[in-house]
């Protein structure tokens, strides 16, 4: 029971919003402005957020399949997480995206719109020009997530029961090498688009998630409590050259798995901090599947000059929060719960 305890104990709802934060940063700059202290810049994009959330992803789901593994309750679980923030980001994009001007009153329309709800996402022909050619940059990570969810299962069903741990360390290393091929860009415009938006070439970061999570490394000595030496190993791989004498894709591959030690060690560091700072609302969620919209339509309507980062930060927040206290949380007081009410 104790070791329960401490395991629920930790900051990943204060991870995953500066993790959205991050994101939201990065299409900032690349989609509004350049301007900024270029070397804030560097240090923000030496956290990119997706792979935070993957990685963490993969702990947190692992955990809670382990400990309710009926398939049912799982899938009900993750859809009410998912689906109706997923939902109401879609029916304001309606909306929004109307009172710009643009009408959804087509055949194409009519074919996109049921797949956005099942979290099939694409722009629609339509909206190529709309904006900065997407309708919700943030949105890709959704189907890619919901293949993590099916997969998992699998991975489990297929693993021997003596040998799990050995089973996914495998499935790590086999990912991994996935990962490297589709870095090659050797495939053509076309199937390395299909690939990015399928769990392959991610599948080895959700992987790590739930190795750490099955080891239980949070309770490691170098774990627990050690974010200040992670945090700073990290930042000097990231912001010395190292990279001029390594295999960039390699080296993007090293610094993703020691950032993935770094976020668990921030989790569990001072580990009450996120309940202290949040109070359990886990905005981060809608943080990360509006702020892709405000951005495009702040392109569409030519609204740059006008618009800074601080801006776009506190409308993304003020809606997480209304989709966090209207929509996410009462679907989720419906959960079968099995670790945390968040997860």
């Amino acid at each position: 029971m104790e070791l329960q305890k401490d395991f629920k104990v930790n900051n990943f709802d204060l991870l995953r919003l500066l993790a959205a934060t991050e994101v939201i940063c990065g299409h900032y700059y690349d989609h509004i402005s350049h301007a900024g202290n270029h070397r804030l810049i560097d240090i923000m994009f030496s956290f990119p957020g997706v792979t935070i959330f993957f990685v963490i992803s993969g702990y947190l789901i692992s955990a809670s399949f382990e400990r309710n593994s009926q398939f049912s309750n799982y899938i009900r679980n993750r859809i009410l997480r998912i689906y109706p923030g997923l939902w109401g980001v879609i029916f304001v994009t309606l909306i929004a995206i109307s009172l710009t001007g643009i009408s959804f009153i087509n055949k194409q329309a009519m074919a996109w719109l049921p797949a956005q709800l099942a979290g099939i996402i694409y722009t629609p022909g339509f909206l190529n020009n709309y904006g900065f050619g997407s309708y919700n940059g943030s949105l890709w990570t959704i189907p890619v997530e919901l293949q993590f969810y099916l997969v998992l299962p699998l991975c489990y069903l297929f693993a021997p029961k003596k040998l799990t741990n050995y089973w996914f360390s495998v499935l790590f290393i086999v990912f991994s090498a996935i990962y490297f091929i589709y870095q090659l860009d050797n495939f053509g415009h076309v199937v390395n688009k299909l690939l990015q938006y399928s769990f392959l070439p991610h599948f080895y970061m959700f992987l790590l998630g739930v190795i750490f999570q099955r080891l239980r490394i949070f309770q490691s000595k170098f774990i627990y409590g050690k974010a200040l030496y992670w945090l700073v190993g990290y930042l000097l791989i990231c912001l010395l050259p190292l990279g001029d004498y390594f295999n960039t894709i390699a080296f993007a591959f090293a610094k993703n798995i020691i950032l993935g030690f770094t976020a668990i060690s921030m989790a569990y560091t001072l580990p009450q901090t996120a309940k202290k700072l949040l109070r359990g609302n886990d905005i981060s969620y809608g943080i990360y599947i509006y702020h892709g919209l405000l951005l495009t339509i702040i392109v569409q309507m030519k609204w740059q000059p006008n618009i800074n980062l601080a801006m776009v930060i506190a409308a993304a927040y003020v809606l997480g929060y209304l989709s966090w206290i209207f929509i996410e949380k009462p679907f989720i007081k419906r959960k079968k719960q099995t670790i945390k009410a968040g997860v």
